[in-house]
């Protein structure tokens, strides 16, 4: 690693922070792994419980529901006790749920680890502000970007790999052991990880909030933003249990849903007082010292953001195989197989799109990707048989690299925010993702396939004229250590 020219050597493991970016990438790597764990193995689960299909959606929505507020709840986690803890104890957690998953005897019992299992997928969250403490500003779009990137291939790889362990075990408990075989590696890792992790540089301060329980805000009229920003969070959550009622798959019944909507509508009460407890002395002064302010605004318009790109992402990998399938009457084996190209633009977009915004600018970068989002999915909304195939899965790829390169941007940003707040500003990005997700799905469910991609076009757009309020971080945040000194964090 160079720091005087910015540039970023991967290879070099003599560099500590270098050495920190990989060991915290396989295990974001490892979380995705495990979350998605099931999916390649739905013939053998289905065959082992005798599962309907309804059962079976039921499962995917249940893996989902839990990561909008475990984000959330992670961001604060991480930045009350640090990544190194944070992380090695989700790992550990995470391999043991999976085991849960893996001797679950019953299709409760699935259901239910599945269920938890959603808190794995908030693992995301942690490197971003461990990555965000060991590079500068000048490389941190682009570390960030192979982190997420190249964490996010997990999904591919258990995809990929899952299926020829469980045959090499071999039997009808094949899937079992190969499950068990990952959650034991998940495990150790997160040990290895609490050894070998670092919150910080040797020297450096982690900086925590003063309060924990919600996010600090600057202004008074921040704070009601702050609430309404939370809405849709909730909102999510109502869809999803409503997909779980007798109107959707009918896992749950009224009684239950109905119970559930009472609960979101607690949670959100008591989320929004623990909001006010951490903002109680800004709101009776009318604001907070010059030195501790930042704009919430550009948090709102970073969630919005990654709600269009990893929101779309989510929508789109779980529609386009059959989509494929559908409009060019190919096998389901080959539509998956092109599909795929979608996902595996993660490797190379998402830090190609942070290490743009280190080059050229956040702001400039933001409103390209944006552009170049709405131009992708309106492309998309044009295919039709009559298409090439060939022609179909560049435009399904370009269309990707724009997605995936503008989730590489948003987290190119979030760490330049407010340094003691990163864990809390990326859970709130992160879980706009989902519930972007959650939104796009529930509207396909609605509409058809050119109208899907077309009614995403529109929201990049949106996001494109929401990004022109962003402001380009500029020379140096300031934070307030412990002992009451105020310390300058570049961010240019």
């Amino acid at each position: 690693m160079s720091a005087s020219d910015g540039k970023l050597n991967l290879l070099d493991f003599k560099s500590p922070s270098i050495r920190t970016l990989h060991i915290t990438w396989f295990a974001f790597f490892l979380t995705f792994v495990l979350w998605f764990s099931h999916a390649p193995m739905k013939e053998a689960i289905t065959s082992a419980f005798d599962i309907s299909n309804a059962q079976w959606k039921a499962l995917l929505i249940l893996n989902v529901a839990l990561t909008i507020p475990s984000r959330i709840v992670i961001g604060i986690l991480v930045d009350k006790f640090g990544p190194r803890v944070t992380f090695s104890l989700l790992l550990v957690s995470a391999g043991l749920l999976c085991s849960f998953f893996a001797l679950a005897q019953s299709f409760e019992m699935l259901a239910l680890a599945r269920f938890l299992m959603g808190f794995v997928g908030a693992g995301f969250v942690i490197g971003i502000r461990l990555v965000g403490e060991w590079f500068p500003a000048r490389q941190v779009g682009l570390a960030e970007g192979v982190y997420g990137g190249w964490g996010n291939f997990g999904s591919a790889a258990a995809a990929m790999l899952l299926p020829s362990l469980a045959l090499a075990f071999g039997g009808e408990n094949g899937w079992r052991y190969a499950l068990l075989t990952i959650s034991a590696i998940a495990f150790c890792y997160g040990i290895f990880f609490y050894r070998a992790a670092r919150n910080t540089p040797k020297g450096s301060t982690y900086f925590k909030p003063k309060k924990s329980g919600g996010l600090e805000v600057s202004t008074p009229r921040e704070f009601w933003f702050l609430l309404g920003m939370n809405v849709p969070m909730y909102a999510a959550l109502a869809v999803l249990a409503w997909k779980l009622s007798p109107t959707g798959v009918g896992l749950l019944t009224q009684p239950f849903v109905t119970t559930s909507y009472v609960v979101l509508g607690l949670l959100f009460i008591f989320q929004s007082y623990q909001i006010y407890r951490v903002n109680e002395d800004m709101l009776k002064s009318g604001s907070v010292p010059e030195h501790q302010r930042y704009s919430f605004r550009q948090v709102a318009i970073l969630d919005v953001n990654y709600f269009i790109t990893f929101g779309s992402e989510l929508a789109v990998v779980s529609m386009l195989p059959a989509f494929f399938a559908e409009t060019f009457g190919l096998t389901p084996v080959k539509a998956g197989l092109l599909a795929s190209g979608f996902a595996f633009m993660n490797l190379a977009a998402r830090p190609g799109g942070g290490w743009l915004s280190d080059k050229f600018g956040r702001r400039k970068t933001m409103l390209i990707l944006l552009a170049g989002l709405a131009a992708g999915y309106l492309t998309l909304s044009q295919i039709g048989p009559a298409w090439p195939l060939a022609l179909a899965v560049i435009a399904t790829m370009c269309c990707s690299f724009f997605v995936q390169a503008g989730e590489g941007a948003v987290f190119a940003m979030v760490p330049l925010i407010q340094r003691r707040m990163t864990g809390q500003i990326a859970g709130m990005a992160g879980a706009y993702g989902n519930v972007g997700g959650v939104t796009f799905l529930t509207i396909y469910s609605f509409v058809s396939t050119p109208t899907f991609f077309m009614i995403i076009a529109a929201s990049s757009v949106i996001g494109f004229f929401a990004s022109w309020f962003l402001t380009e971080p500029k020379g140096h945040i300031t934070e307030v250590a412990e002992d009451g000194s105020v310390q300058l964090i570049e961010v240019s």
